[in-house]
């Protein structure tokens, strides 16, 4: 008799991922109804093998539950359990409401957070006055309607009884209610939440929200109206568009808005750079870049403010490279020439931990900001890049935040090959640039050495190597017996060099962000 868990989701991209992840160890089929989510919800779902239903269009809650509970007749007799995706509560719990259904001691099942001295919620006292149901230990199970439920569990008999009907209760309360009219078996389960959705701590903050745009009139007001109300500012930087996205955002009622126009474009780099500028001034004490094409999910805000308020990091980043589940969208060409870039990006920046340095999603402190030397930044789409050079070579700590990827109707107007010849060339001479400014003039270090050289002698191996071989096969050439043990020792030298200058310049970072290699 197996256990079906379902999930009732709307553009939960944001905790899909670990909620299905938990659920899996305690139940073993899990129905995902996508209510119409525009993010990557289904997409996630899918690739982590839970059963998933979509609806073309969003339907409420409780359609979804009627679709899930319909479609997990499939998988037999078994308990049923409803799990919300916004992962709050504790998922070892899941046991705790299972248990009393398979020991047929209940039909139906709540969680609930219970707080304590807190009493019946004043706007459920009708459902007391018009049916006071006691649970087993005699306690009304009106009291707990107030409290935000994190699992409720039925047995397959009393899922017949469920008819789906809306009115004030909270969805998942109102099939209860359907089970005790049925004359169904009730029992509560405490259960802990694992974190709270509290948002309070961002207000102590003053936080900006830099938005580059150029050409953005279809989803630039979209994008705005999404940020939370948390954030102080609102910087959106018009980098000369051409099509109506100053008319655009002429119309957006928000007193968070600033605008900055460039009257010649200037490139995402510039234009962020901008925003950074303003924001400085106006005391902004984290600022958070996100596109102008609401490809950003503002869910996802909050992993990116913690670390740096909590003072784990100074600079955080979206990384849709963690797993699998988060790569949607991504095509295999595309993730070829992003790991590329990723490898050598952390050579040029000596960040290794960092992957994935293309995601323009980030935050950073204002005590970084304002110690990188940002009047240099890179003004083409290598800001990012750049950035990440600039933050280790002042000492920066960085942190990457797995997040998923997300494509909507914006199509990107980078062409790749030019912009892996020029992002390549500019991280190699910010690479010699950090090698100067952080190894050579602010702290000695012999590792510049070993690069030096590991980047005279490899080459070299390379070149006699190659010398070598098309003389003998092209050209007939005589070539002097020593030649290629004088390449060999060029190409093993300098590998070594090199390897060993990336062994001490891992070692830099990992020291300075506190972590023992």
């Amino acid at each position: 008799m197996g256990v079906t868990g379902i999930i009732p989701a709307y553009n939960d991209e944001a905790n899909i991922h670990d909620v299905i992840k938990k659920a899996g160890l305690y139940v073993d089929n899990i129905v995902v109804v996508d209510d119409g989510s525009i993010d990557s919800t289904a997409y996630i779902a899918e690739k982590m093998d839970a059963h998933v239903i979509k609806h073309d269009k969003h339907k409420g809650k409780m359609e979804s539950l009627r679709t899930a509970f319909r479609y997990s007749q499939k998988f037999g007799n078994g308990p049923v359990i409803i799990i919300n995706a916004d992962d709050l509560y504790d998922s070892d719990a899941i046991p705790k409401l299972i248990t009393p259904v398979m020991w047929m001691e209940a039909d139906a099942v709540v969680g609930y957070n219970e707080y304590p001295g807190q009493g019946i919620n004043t706007d459920l006292q009708s459902l007391i006055d018009m049916a006071p149901y006691l649970d087993s230990d005699g306690k009304y199970l009106s009291k707990y309607l107030s409290q935000n439920i994190g699992f409720t569990a039925f047995s397959s008999l009393s899922t017949a009884s469920l008819t789906f009907t809306e009115d004030s209760l909270p969805e998942e309360l109102c099939l209860v209610k359907d089970a005790l009219n049925a004359g169904f078996k009730f029992k509560e389960v405490s259960v802990k939440k694992v974190k709270e959705k509290n948002t309070d701590i961002f207000y102590k903050h003053k936080i900006g929200v830099v938005v580059p745009a150029y050409n953005e009139e279809k989803l630039i007001s979209t994008t705005i109206e999404g940020i939370p109300g948390y954030v102080n500012r609102i910087y959106v930087i018009n980098d000369a568009s051409t099509d109506n996205t100053a008319e655009v955002l002429n119309l957006v009622n928000d007193p968070r808005l600033s605008v900055i126009t460039h009257e010649k474009n200037q490139g995402v780099g510039a234009a962020i750079l901008h925003g950074y500028k303003r924001a400085l001034q106006e005391d902004m004490d984290i600022m958070v870049v996100m596109g102008g094409d609401n490809q950003m999910n503002p869910a996802h805000m909050p992993s990116l403010l913690m670390p740096i308020i909590e003072g784990k990091a100074d600079y955080t980043k979206g990384n849709r490279l963690g797993c699998d589940e988060f790569r949607c969208g991504m095509s295999s060409w595309r993730l070829f020439g992003n790991s590329l870039l990723s490898l050598i990006t952390k050579i040029g920046s000596g960040y290794w931990h960092i992957t994935d340095p293309q995601n323009g999603y980030t935050a950073i402190s204002k005590h970084a900001l304002s110690n990188i030397e940002i009047d240099t930044l890179y003004t083409y789409y290598g800001y990012c890049n750049d950035m990440l050079v600039k933050l280790n070579t002042f000492g920066f700590k960085t942190q990457d935040v797995t997040m998923p990827a997300h494509y909507g109707e914006e199509k990107s107007s980078i062409k790749y090959s030019r912009y892996m010849s020029k992002v390549s060339v500019m991280l190699f001479k910010k690479f010699l640039w950090r090698l100067k400014v952080k190894y050579s003039i602010t702290n000695f270090h012999p590792l510049v050495l070993f690069y030096v050289f590991g980047m005279i002698f490899l080459p070299l191996g390379v070149l006699t190597g190659l010398y070598i071989l098309l003389s003998g096969l092209v050209t007939g050439w005589y070539i002097p017996a020593s030649l290629p043990l004088i390449g060999a020792l060029f190409f093993i030298a300098g590998l070594q060099m090199t390897l060993f200058a990336m062994f001490f310049d891992m070692k830099e970072c990992y020291r300075a962000m506190d972590v023992n290699i």
